[in-house]
């Protein structure tokens, strides 16, 4: 299906699996807002898109901020007039490290970046889907294998993701009645910035370190493109991509 005249936004779009999704869709045919803390990064997406500058829009973003949230879909009503596809992918880690010597900080950074920032923009898209014509739109949720199945050492991440995965599903829900769906890609192991220590091995449950395979993030832009390209009355809840030798499926 060809995304021309639908509009996407991207938070996270300057980097990993953002960027790879955001290209995507801009070859699709999609215009694309792309959010990310960092404007460079952004910028330089666009650059390497090669498309119209009036297909893009880049803003400077801190999801987890209220209004950096409401300035960032205020651009985009002014722009484009409507939103079509949301992929809140945005999200950080924190260090892996026993759960007694993490610091309040470092899990507040996680949550307020991965739930909060979700939840606050996936509020500002409803309020665009029920109101634009035609109605409606859908939200992508980026969830991950640690929404099914923690690392050690792992307590803001997984417990993020966990969450991801009860708005993903009470999102589901409110949206039903407005022609808004909301669907969740859990990833395995793409190769990204934040996946680069793999290389060096990664602690397992059983005690071990081993280095673990990688995917490349262009499957999980394939993936997301997909889920945005069907029609509103399909939804995907959930859809896992993941490298297949990972150790997932039988972990621990």
């Amino acid at each position: 299906m060809n995304g021309t005249g639908r509009i996407a936004l991207v938070t996270g779009a300057g980097t990993g699996i953002g960027k790879r999704t955001a290209l995507l869709l801009l070859e699709a045919g999609y215009s694309v807002v792309l959010a990310g803390r960092r404007i460079e990064p952004l910028e330089q997406t666009v650059q390497e898109a090669g498309v119209p500058k009036s297909r893009t829009l880049v803003m400077s973003t801190n999801v987890s901020d209220p209004e950096a949230v409401s300035a960032l879909f205020a651009a985009t009503q002014d722009t484009f007039g409507r939103l079509d596809v949301l992929f809140n992918n945005a999200g950080v880690g924190a260090p892996p490290i026993p759960i007694e010597d993490l610091g309040y900080e470092q899990w507040c950074r996680v949550l307020d970046t991965c739930v909060t920032g979700t939840f606050l923009c996936t509020q500002h898209a409803f309020r665009m889907m029920k109101q634009q014509h035609p109605r409606g739109g859908r939200i992508i949720n980026n969830g991950s294998i640690s929404a099914h199945t923690p690392r050690p050492n792992s307590a803001p991440y997984t417990a993020a993701k966990h969450a991801i995965t009860g708005l993903t599903k009470s999102t589901a829900l409110d949206g039903r009645p407005f022609d808004i769906t909301c669907g969740q890609i859990d990833i395995g192991n793409a190769a990204t910035e934040m996946t680069a220590s793999m290389e060096n091995g990664v602690l397992q449950a059983n005690g071990t370190v081993a280095i673990e395979p990688t995917m490349s993030a262009d499957h999980v832009a394939q993936a997301v493109l997909y889920m945005a390209s069907l029609p509103l009355d399909v939804n995907v809840p959930f859809l896992t991509v993941m490298a297949t030798r990972m150790p997932f499926i039988g972990r621990g």
